[in-house]
């Protein structure tokens, strides 16, 4: 548990009990005690939109929330995507069936063009568990993507430091001082015009796959900004079919996968 989560359980109309007394968060606890904590209210964002279109649900339970995001579906709200969103749609969700915890936490993000799982958390707690097995990289995440060009490797690894290009606020890139970043992948398909792969993220930076495949030469088909001369796809031809975690508070394993889409299948015909 987080510093920061203790601090709204106290001050915030949340409770520790212990043995079904309420105590102090100082307090020494003696083998065998059984605590017990009470989050404090998730209250709805006054200034969050709400949305009522649909998503598939790919996996559901008291803590975590698991969607897989269609193509074109931005992940929380910008900008320029300010009203239908992941984010107002699963307002839109918890509204409809009351959900007594209305603060809308979005674990992992995919890029608007990418499709696949995203996690949202039902409450405080089981976001920072989920935030700490992120960063910890104990969440397993895999990909299949179309890249251009023929890969004549069956399995590597991609290993450069990544960090944000200079005088860009979207782009990222190759940098000396950029963050330690890991992508493995296995060729599955290679034609002379383009190759498809499956990937595994080891390290999740921002557009760390399609960073890293344009840096060895083979950037996503349908790029549009790491590969904006490429036009067989109007979207990056990237999707995460399976996820998977140990969920603490469950003490299980979750796992989920997500059908990879048909145009795939298409990219594999030719």
């Amino acid at each position: 548990m987080t510093r920061s989560l203790l601090k709204r359980i106290k001050y915030h109309g949340g409770s520790t009990l212990v043995n079904n007394v309420e105590q102090y968060t100082n307090y020494m606890l003696n083998p065998r005690d059984m605590v017990k904590i009470k989050l404090p209210p998730e209250t709805q964002n006054e200034f969050l939109n709400v949305s009522n279109l649909p998503f598939e649900i790919l996996f559901e339970n008291d803590n975590y929330l698991i969607i897989n995001k269609a193509v074109k579906v931005a992940t929380v709200p910008s900008r320029i995507y300010p009203n239908d969103t992941l984010v107002n749609r699963v307002l839109g969700y918890y509204l409809r069936n009351n959900f007594s915890n209305k603060t809308i936490h979005a674990v992992n993000r995919l890029d608007r063009g990418t499709s696949g799982p995203v996690v949202f958390a039902k409450n405080s707690l089981a976001h920072s568990v989920m935030d700490k097995a992120l960063k910890q990289h104990e969440v397993k995440k895999y990909y299949i993507a179309g890249v251009q060009g023929k890969l004549n490797i069956d399995h590597a690894n991609i290993i450069l430091p990544l960090g944000r290009k200079p005088d860009s606020f979207i782009e990222r890139s190759v940098t000396t001082d950029g963050k330690y970043s890991r992508t493995e992948f296995w060729t599955q398909q290679a034609g002379n015009d383009y190759s498809i792969v499956k990937v595994q993220l080891h390290t999740g930076r921002t557009h760390q796959i399609r960073v890293h495949f344009a840096a060895i030469g083979h950037p996503l088909l349908g790029d549009w900004l790491y590969n904006p001369t490429n036009k067989l796809l109007d979207h990056q031809a990237l999707h995460c079919y399976e996820l998977e975690f140990y969920d603490p508070l469950d003490e299980k394993t979750i796992k989920v996968t997500a059908p990879i889409p048909i145009y795939f299948n298409e990219l594999q015909k030719k």
